[in-house]
């Protein structure tokens, strides 16, 4: 049966011993039946819910062995024995104990399996990527394959706004192409014969032939798949703090509850009852029920708040790695930086270089034409239709405007046009500021440069600053190259800068990095999904793939880098709950049971089984209101 519907189960048949708890005090209302109707609600219970925790603790007994559901055995199975001999031999009874141990314990489980089902789609995802199928020449004519029969050699067509399918190399035609998804850089890439493509990756412009060289298994994209499911697997479930002395803890508790029989009843003198009520005290007293309460609570009020502010926790193993975080790495495009180009500089004549520029590019779907036309569209310049258009095949376009002979295009055109020294120096400090510079003339002269460059965000710089007064190092990690790289690094206050880096490569270098730091990486596109789940913590901007935000164990939905400070703030506040109310649940429990066991009886004072029900129902409720006040706490970026 699954966890969920036998939390449901517990939730539902313990709601109503819960109201009777709650209202006895106030109004002395009773359950129809008493105690009759809580023997029953809570052997469904027993039966259906709580049946796979007593055959782990049996077979861990078997083992010589004790964990979390031992603890849970013995406790509830405890208070739920005793309640039946104390029924009918008119005594209190705490079956509500049993079903509540069993309740709370479920909850947190459903929340662990839930947060665990969203990280595994990560990899379904990855692959609905792929082409379905392609272009491929069989017979002397290109017809449309399914991509399973794709073999290594094929020739595959593919023409403007298709994908491509496999990996391979360009064997005819010139097109630009779309690859910010595997490589990470923003700027469309210009292939010709002879250069390799990327399955996967959009074909923007052009209609090209290329041959097969890697299929099935051998792509790029296969690989990030096959990336991220291994660092999914590497990394191992957190060992509890319950489960870690849970040994120690079980028998001991055990062993007390023996000897406190043995010593009342051997020793002192005390009937078998008597003697047994002080044994099943220190075992009720012990039981877990605080323990199933302490990290779920915190975890449900830290990831309340933080989903209030835009940060999204995804589980409780991600709160204990951040706590030993010293290295956050970024990558470039669509994180530190806006993630599309746009106009920066403009050189010459503002208004007709730039209405030049916006007239012959108003067709062009190139990313470079779009941040040019948003930029015309920006300063309210008119676009006019223009006459002749030609593409200059590796350098740009021309066209009539106004009767005159213009163009747009690359530094290629300063072959065929003349520059004045002016605008070529410009030129030259345009690209050592890491921007692609666009060239524009008119009638074989070139007259202004266009600027465009993928710009930081606002907030990129502060991110880094507030990251720095927390004593972190930071890292820039992408796929662009180093002189871009390290002009944006330089802008924003980043420390270090690792560029031309491919996915695969970047996985190898969080792990490099992890030799000698614990490592949070931040990324938000489909290359970064193997990085995200390879970082000791995952961050992922909410504006990015939805690969990149299952794989992260953080996301950051405002797309604000700021939050990445406020993210590890949180993180650490809601750890450090968790661990105090582990603490105080073992503490409290541990404190009651010499009471329990009746130290203090000849003072008067003894813990009868249901004071010390009572006594566990207030540990609990002392977790429950510690995790609270983790919703009331002060939280500022430096926290």
């Amino acid at each position: 049966m699954k966890i969920t519907t036998r939390f449901w189960i517990s939730l539902i048949l313990s709601l109503p011993m819960l109201i009777e708890m709650v209202l006895m005090p106030f109004i002395h209302w009773m359950l129809p039946g008493g105690q009759v109707t809580m023997f029953v609600l809570t052997t469904i219970v027993m039966l259906i819910s709580a049946r796979p925790f007593l055959s782990s603790a049996w077979a861990s007994f078997q083992k010589h062995h004790s964990n979390m559901d031992t603890l849970i055995a013995v406790g509830t199975g405890t208070a739920y024995v005793y309640s039946i001999y104390a029924m009918f031999a008119g005594k209190g009874v705490f079956f509500e104990s049993a079903a509540f141990v069993i309740t709370f314990v479920l909850l947190g489980q459903v929340l662990e399996e839930k947060m665990r089902d969203r990280s595994s789609s990560a990899i379904s995802k990855l692959m609905d990527l792929q082409a379905k199928d392609a272009m491929v020449k069989r017979d002397g004519r290109f017809v449309q394959v399914p991509l399973a029969e794709i073999v290594s050699g094929d020739l595959i067509e593919v023409k403007p706004g298709q994908k491509i399918a496999v990996d391979g190399e360009i064997v005819s035609g010139t097109s630009t192409i779309d690859e910010a998804m595997v490589t990470g850089e923003s700027m469309p890439v210009t292939k010709r014969v002879g250069d390799d493509v990327i399955g996967s990756t959009m074909n923007m412009s052009g209609t090209f032939v290329f041959k097969a060289k890697k299929v099935g298994d051998d792509t790029m994209l296969a690989q990030i798949v096959a990336l991220v499911k291994k660092a999914q697997s590497s990394h191992a479930p957190i060992q509890q703090l319950t489960d870690r002395v849970s040994d120690i803890f079980v028998p001991a508790v055990l062993i007390i509850a023996i000897l406190t029989f043995l010593i009342w009843y051997v020793f002192i003198g005390h009937d078998v009852a008597n003697s047994l009520i002080f044994a099943v005290s220190v075992v009720v007293i012990a039981c877990p029920c605080a323990l199933g309460l302490a990290t779920p609570t915190a975890l449900m009020v830290g990831t309340g708040r933080g989903a209030k502010m835009g940060i999204l926790i995804k589980d409780g193993e991600v709160l204990e790695r951040v706590n030993d975080v010293d290295t956050v790495v970024f990558d470039k495009t669509g994180t530190i930086t806006v993630g599309q180009p746009k106009v920066t500089d403009i050189v010459g004549d503002e208004q007709q270089v730039l209405m030049l520029a916006a007239r012959i590019e108003a067709g062009s779907e190139h990313p470079l034409a779009l941040a040019i036309l948003n930029e015309a569209k920006r300063q309210q310049i008119a676009v006019a239709e223009v006459k002749n258009f030609e593409a200059l095949s590796g350098k740009g376009v021309q066209a009539l405007v106004d009767g005159q002979q213009a163009f747009v295009g690359n530094e290629r055109l300063l072959h065929d046009y003349e520059i004045t020294d002016d605008l070529k120096q410009k030129m030259t400090q345009l690209q050592d500021e890491a921007k692609t510079v666009v060239l524009v003339g008119l009638q074989q002269k070139i007259i202004g440069l266009i600027a465009i460059q993928d710009t930081p965000k606002d907030t990129s710089a502060a991110a880094m600053a507030a990251l720095k007064e927390r004593g972190l190092r930071t890292v820039m990690l992408t796929g662009d190259n180093e002189h871009v790289a390290r002009a944006i690094a330089k802008e924003v206050g980043i420390d270090e800068v690792i560029a031309n880096v491919l996915p695969a490569e970047k996985a190898d270098r969080i792990k490099m990095l992890q030799a000698e730091h614990t490592v949070a990486f931040v990324g938000d596109g489909i290359n970064d999904a193997p990085a995200l789940t390879t970082a000791d913590v995952g961050i992922a901007m909410g504006a990015g793939t939805d690969i990149a935000i299952d794989a992260g164990g953080i996301v950051l939905v405002k797309n604000d880098l700021r939050d990445v400070d406020m993210a590890l703030a949180l993180s650490k506040k809601t750890f450090n709950r968790i661990k105090l109310n582990l603490f105080w649940a073992f503490v409290y429990n541990v404190l009651g049971i010499p009471v329990a066991a009746g130290v203090f009886y000849s003072f008067g004072f003894i813990l009868s089984p249901e004071i010390a029900g009572v006594a566990m129902a207030l540990s609990s409720l002392s977790v429950v209101l510690s995790s609270v006040l983790l919703g009331r706490t002060k939280l500022s970026y430096n926290d």
